[in-house]
């Protein structure tokens, strides 16, 4: 599986997966619970697009917005849990070099651009509420596909450069990455290069897209509760808020594991640690944005009804 190369140095071809546990009688369990999971984002998400875009009410930017969110949770989940259900259910927890590098950068990339993705939502939401007679020049057809375009660009390029350093770094002869997918702090683990630019490279590039996207989403969100406070009445300030609060809650509980993931040096490397927070944005956030976005939305449901309706007349 490896060819022999130069000093203790190998050219690496394929990595094995710890992945969560060796136990056998575990892996039936964890296959389950994770294809579960897997097939709960999918319908979710699955559902949410396709009643945007068969509602020609909800063709409006909040919903476009929400419609390609789902989108990128469908994208960034199947980046990863196929292949760990593939391991799980086979017990066969090797991917090649090109498939661990290709599942690196795809997975960096879906994350910028969610990234970029939620600050054009706070952008959104700030436009609506703070400029309300300015919002369909604002954020008119064009300029919502100059945002998009604008957050897949930079969010699939940013990454490149990155990935593709790190599939030219020299790897020693351990082949065994301690996590559940190529995730960037794993794989550099295994490396035998110096990385120490590199590393500064990798924060000082994802401080300046990171803090970018944070102070842009802060910068509305303070404005948006100006706004609001501004307002006299309670039921003028329940219903603005109410616009805005589920798109909150899911850049609150993004922020908080990507802060809490990856706001320190690579050799800090805590696989249980990292494992965990890793998980929680690789399926809790896919999986709870459906809910969050969908539950208070009597618009969104309204039309999901409606779907439903046309579905079963149509079957019968």
């Amino acid at each position: 599986m490896t060819t022999e190369t130069a000093g203790n140095q190998s050219e690496i071809t394929t990595f094995t997966m710890q992945c969560f546990s060796e136990k056998t009688e575990l892996q039936i369990p964890l296959f389950i619970v994770f294809l579960l999971i897997f097939l709960i984002i999918i319908i979710g998400n699955i559902v949410i697009f396709a009643t945007i875009i068969s509602s020609s009410h909800l063709h409006t930017p909040m919903y476009i917005f929400l419609c390609v969110l789902s989108f990128l949770d469908i994208c960034y989940a199947s980046t990863t849990l196929p292949k760990l259900l593939v391991m799980l259910a086979t017990q066969r927890k090797i991917i090649s070099f090109v498939g661990c590098m290709t599942q690196l950068y795809f997975f960096l990339s879906f994350i910028c651009t969610e990234f970029l993705l939620l600050a054009t939502m706070a952008y959104d939401r700030y436009a609506a509420i703070c400029h309300p007679l300015h919002y369909t020049l604002l954020m008119s057809l064009k300029n919502c596909v100059k945002l998009l375009a604008a957050s897949f660009a930079i969010g699939f390029l940013d990454p490149f450069v990155f990935a593709l350093l790190i599939a030219n770094l020299s790897f020693c002869a351990s082949r065994l990455i301690d996590h559940f997918f190529c995730d960037v702090s794993p794989v550099l683990k295994l490396t035998c290069s110096d990385t120490s630019i590199l590393e500064i490279l990798i924060y000082i590039n994802g401080a300046l897209v990171g803090s970018s996207a944070f102070i842009l989403t802060s910068t509305s969100y303070i404005f948006i509760i100006c706004t609001i406070m501004r307002i006299r009445s309670s039921h003028g300030q329940q219903k603005a808020f109410s616009t805005c609060a589920s798109h909150l809650m899911c850049v609150l509980i993004f922020y908080v594991t990507i802060i809490c993931l990856d706001t320190r040096p690579i050799k800090a490397f805590n696989p249980k640690r990292d494992k965990f927070f890793s998980l929680l944005y690789m399926t809790l956030i896919p999986l709870l944005n459906p809910i969050i976005y969908t539950l208070k939305n009597n618009d969104f449901k309204e039309s999901l009804k409606k779907l439903i309706t046309k579905r079963c007349a149509y079957s019968k």
